[in-house]
C-alpha cells in the first residue's frame, strides 16, 4: 500500500502527497519536538521536511523503508536548523556577512524554502483585504471556519468562499512562473498542526 503511495507521489501526483503527510505529520512533529522543544521550530521544520520531499520526490519510487527515509530526513534538517541558530547566535559577524551575499544574490545562495516562503509571504500581501485576513487566521492561526466567522462577523459560508478564492489566487500568482515555485502549492494545501 505505502509502495503504491510513493510510486503516485514519485509521479507527481498531489492528492496522495497529502494522504502521506497527513499519515505522517504528527508522529513527526513530535519526534521533531523532542530534538527542538519548541513549538514554531517544530512547525518551520516539519513543513521543510515535506517541502524537501516533494521536490525530491523522483527518489521515493525507489524507498524501501519510507519511515527511515522521513525520519532521517527530519533529523538532518532538525540539526541543520538548530546549527543554523547556534550560528546566528554565536557568529555575529559571520550572519552579517550572509545577510550581504543574500541581497547581492538572493536566488542563488538563499535556501530554496526560504525562497518560497518570502514569495507566498508576498503573494498573501497581494489579496484583497478580507480574503488575507481569513487566510492569515486559518493558516497562520490555526483558526477554524466557525471561529473565524464569529470572529469577522461573517457566516461559515462567506468564511469558506473567502479562504477558496484566496488559496485560488495565491496558486494563481504562485504558479506564474511555473515549476520553480511549485513547491508552494504544498505550502498553500497543508496546514501545520501546533504540536
Amino acid at each position: 500500500m505505502e509502495k503504491v503511495q510513493l510510486t503516485r507521489v514519485s509521479q507527481g501526483d498531489e492528492a496522495a502527497f497529502a494522504e502521506l503527510f497527513y499519515a505522517w505529520h504528527q508522529r513527526l512533529g513530535a519526534y521533531i519536538h523532542r530534538l527542538t522543544e519548541s513549538s514554531t521550530l517544530t512547525q518551520e521544520i516539519v513543513q521543510d521536511v515535506f517541502v524537501r520531499i516533494w521536490l525530491k520526490r523522483s527518489l521515493l519510487a525507489d524507498v524501501r523503508d519510507f519511515k527511515a527515509y522521513l525520519f532521517t530526513t527530519a533529523r538532518n534538517q532538525t540539526f541543520n536548523s538548530l546549527r543554523k541558530i547556534a550560528r546566528q547566535r554565536n557568529g555575529q559577524a559571520q550572519l552579517e556577512e550572509s545577510l550581504l551575499v543574500t541581497e547581492m544574490h538572493p536566488l542563488e545562495e538563499t535556501d530554496p524554502v526560504e525562497v518560497y516562503t518570502q514569495l507566498l509571504d508576498q503573494a498573501v500581501q497581494r489579496l484583497p483585504a478580507q480574503q488575507k485576513k481569513v487566510y492569515l487566521l486559518h493558516r497562520r492561526g490555526g483558526l477554524s471556519h466557525t471561529q473565524i466567522a464569529e470572529q469577522l462577523h461573517l457566516s461559515v459560508e462567506t468564511v469558506k468562499k473567502h479562504m477558496h478564492l484566496a488559496l485560488k489566487a495565491l496558486r494563481q500568482d504562485l504558479t506564474f512562473n511555473g515549476r520553480q515555485k511549485e513547491a508552494l502549492l504544498l505550502i498553500l494545501t497543508t496546514t501545520i498542526v501546533i504540536f
